[in-house]
């Protein structure tokens, strides 16, 4: 009995689908017989319309120009325009003429039915050329793009699914289907493999955060944790550090984003500070120049400039300095070798003027157990009579 009425079911879909047929034939027959001025004019708008849709698709050609690569906003746009497919052009034609040809009812859903197809995955088309370009002119370089280029084949995937999903949902919505399950099911089939993919898009998304928002780039020297390094390559899911020790450290992009990092290559200048310690026995007018001295030293080199100079402390040992100053560059051998300069120029200035560095030094007195402090050298006139008696003796 099933199979009875399965088969009677389809037949009377299939009966009902060839009186439809009929009735359109019939009717768009009868409409062309009666309306054929009305319909030749039409034809000539409808024409107009589509050379002026054909020529749009040739001029985003033409914007595109010679570089298909070209993130440019012109070329984006171009990109868009030259995705117009021929079937939506034929179906903006003749939907907007059968409005103004007094078309059949039964030709006129079909028409409306077949452009609402078209409207929709046309613009699921232009939408996804424009995220695709969008994102492509975000990133804007050259170090970023051969990150981009790993993973624009999934971001096109995972945009092209959204959008002729978004766009089935329209076309069915237009056909009076209820998608209120349909939208349900794929918003719970979507948070399905959310979290069966997790791992994939979080790497995915901290790979993006890093081409969009750009803490570092390739070539930038940073610091995170305990590790010093330059960026050799941001990958889709990790990126690729040499150590300043020479090892290659891959870190997980979601990991790395999730740490402080320092980027070294945005700094405006380095900042020295140097600790200088003199020997108390320093005359105070000498201790009043040595500012001078190490600001007239420092100020010598061009890329160098004083921030502050002064006596700090009197230490265990020394009278302390601070010295610092800055040097204005991001190439860290050239400040590495003007401190070292510095250090130079310094060294020689005091001991041109006679100024000691003090160093580290300890005092050590000893008492017999009598409590009468006993001296680290003998007594030098006790020696000397001694000494003077011996000779006396081997001279007799």
């Amino acid at each position: 009995m099933t199979n009875i009425a399965t088969n009677a079911g389809v037949g009377d879909a299939a009966e009902e689908f060839g009186d439809s047929a009929t009735l359109l034939v019939t009717d768009t027959a009868s409409w062309i017989s009666t309306h054929w001025l009305q319909i030749a004019i039409a034809a000539g708008i409808g024409t107009l319309i589509a050379l002026f849709l054909l020529w749009v698709k040739a001029f985003g050609h033409k914007l595109v120009g010679d570089d298909p690569a070209n993130a440019q906003w012109r070329a984006i746009i171009g990109r868009a325009l030259s995705r117009t497919s021929f079937f939506f052009i034929v179906m903006v034609s003749a939907e907007l003429v059968s409005r103004y040809a007094d078309t059949p009812p039964t030709l006129a859903r079909t028409i409306q039915f077949l452009f609402i197809i078209a409207a929709a995955f046309q613009a699921a088309i232009w939408a996804r050329e424009f995220i695709l370009g969008f994102i492509a002119h975000r990133v804007g370089d050259d170090q970023s793009a051969s990150t981009l280029g790993s993973a624009i084949g999934l971001i096109r995937v995972l945009v092209s699914i959204a959008l002729f999903a978004i766009a089935l949902i329209v076309i069915l919505d237009n056909l009076g289907v209820n998608v209120t399950g349909l939208v349900a099911g794929l918003g719970i089939g979507g948070i399905a493999i959310g979290l069966a993919a997790q791992g994939i898009f979080k790497d995915l998304f901290a790979s993006l955060s890093i081409i969009f928002d750009k803490p570092f780039r390739r070539g930038d020297g940073i610091k995170f944790n305990d590790i010093s390094g330059s960026v050799e390559n941001i990958g889709l899911k990790t990126t690729r550090i040499r150590a300043l020790s020479g090892e290659q450290v891959v870190v997980s992009n979601a990991i790395l984003l999730d740490q402080e990092v320092h980027n070294f290559a945005q700094l405006h200048h380095r900042r020295i500070v140097m600790t200088l310690g003199v020997i108390y026995q320093t005359p105070p007018e000498v201790c009043a120049r040595i500012p001078d001295m190490l600001r007239e030293i420092v100020e010598s080199h061009e890329d160098a400039r004083l921030v502050r100079c002064g006596m700090t402390q009197f230490g265990a040992s020394s009278l302390d300095y601070e010295l610092q100053f800055d040097v204005h560059s991001t190439d860290y051998e050239k400040v590495f070798m003007t401190r070292h300069a510095i250090c130079i120029a310094i060294l020689t200035a005091f001991n041109a003027d006679g100024i000691e560095f003090a160093y580290p030094t300890q005092t050590s007195f000893t008492a017999a157990p009598d409590g009468k402090l006993v001296m680290p050298y003998p007594d030098v006139q006790a020696v000397t009579d001694v000494t003077n008696r011996v000779e006396q003796e081997q001279a007799t």
